[in-house]
């Protein structure tokens, strides 16, 4: 009958044969392999780029609560209805900056920021002393 004591032996030396030979061929052809990928770009144009360079919109809080842009005052109440028609002097590209007093709570300087960024200027930074 059967001898069921047996226990199969696993050969894995073809195996690791057959392996070895694969690295060999890869390693020699790989660097024989090139590839070329042919890309064309986009013709630039050829407007003028603007070098002057525009003045950035600083912002000033004074301990009082005034605003004050480009030697322009205003109070609270008055600054989303002056700022819509300051807004025409400056981009909006450019970046601007807020100089509050330390003194300000916290929610008054964030009213400026928040009426700033409401108007259309995407780049509102505040600005510290030192």
């Amino acid at each position: 009958m059967y001898d069921f004591d047996e226990k199969p032996e696993l050969n894995i030396t073809p195996l690791v044969d057959i392996m070895l030979v694969l690295l060999a061929i890869l390693m020699v052809t790989t660097p024989a392999v090139i590839y070329e990928e042919n890309i064309l770009l986009p013709i630039g144009s050829k407007k003028q780029i603007s070098t002057e360079k525009t003045e950035d919109l600083v912002v000033r809080v004074t301990p009082d609560k005034i605003i004050d842009i480009a030697g322009s005052k205003m109070s609270f109440d008055e600054f989303g209805d002056n700022l819509i028609l300051l807004i025409s002097k400056y981009n909006l590209q450019a970046p601007v900056y807020i100089q509050a007093d330390k003194t300000l709570l916290y929610d008054d300087v964030v009213f400026v920021l928040k009426t700033l960024k409401k108007a259309g200027f995407s780049k509102v930074s505040l600005q510290t002393l030192g």
